[in-house]
């Protein structure tokens, strides 16, 4: 895993700049280094009662903007969760391309004994498993176990090696073209919302250059 950059996430600790910063330096780093080797998060922890205290809008949008930009990495991303899971830590893992987790992991989502918190994890859990399937952990806060996210496509893969499953990840990994992977999942999210009119363009537009790729290593 010599290639692969790693950031440790306590989902513990209120949100602040230095998490921003954290995720930003990461991007910063992959983008910097070419396709090589993926980018590792390791989350874990979930904030107590009184999280938001201090909390504003513009630092949650600094946040959710910096997810975004690693949502489009031209890098595979692979999260790896143990434990509870809730805050920063729940937003990251649900912005990776790879989820795996301990099975001992329960995903949170903040909840302050009146309602959740409205943020973008809530969104993205729906996302990736539904509406109906989410519905009691979006409405009343109930913690998703590690098995129910194995069956609801949140996480990937559970075990109990995460290094042994993060380096048999990168492995399989080895060799991806991290350019052409950001525009297939670029075409994923677009799946959900795009008629299939809107779609064809940029699809087309992707095998094109696939086609492309390929004379040009056939010709080499």
């Amino acid at each position: 895993m010599s290639d692969a950059l790693t950031l440790s996430i306590d989902g513990t600790q209120p949100l602040s700049l230095a998490a921003v910063r954290d995720i930003t330096g990461l991007c910063d780093r992959a983008e910097d280094r070419g396709e090589a080797g993926t980018v590792t998060l390791k989350v874990s922890g979930a904030p107590g009662p009184d999280w938001t205290d201090g909390l504003t809008v513009a630092l949650v949008t600094k946040w959710e903007r910096a997810l975004r930009r690693l949502e489009r990495l031209p890098a595979a991303t692979v999260a790896l969760a143990s434990g509870d899971c809730g805050g920063q830590a729940l937003d990251a893992f649900l912005a990776a391309d790879i989820r795996i987790a301990t099975r001992d992991t329960r995903l949170l989502l903040p909840f302050d004994g009146e309602s959740t918190w409205p943020g973008l994890a809530m969104f993205r859990l729906v996302q990736l498993a539904g509406s109906a399937r989410t519905r009691r952990a979006v409405l009343f806060g109930q913690p998703v176990k590690a098995s129910e996210a194995l069956m609801l496509g949140v996480a990937d893969e559970l075990t109990d090696d995460l290094d042994g499953a993060a380096a048999a990840t990168a492995q399989r990994l080895a060799g991806l073209s991290g350019k052409e992977l950001a525009i297939r999942r670029q075409l994923l999210f677009d799946a959900a919302t795009t008629s299939f009119e809107d779609a064809l363009g940029p699809h087309l537009a992707a095998c094109d250059r696939s086609l492309r790729r390929t004379a040009a290593e056939e010709a080499a």
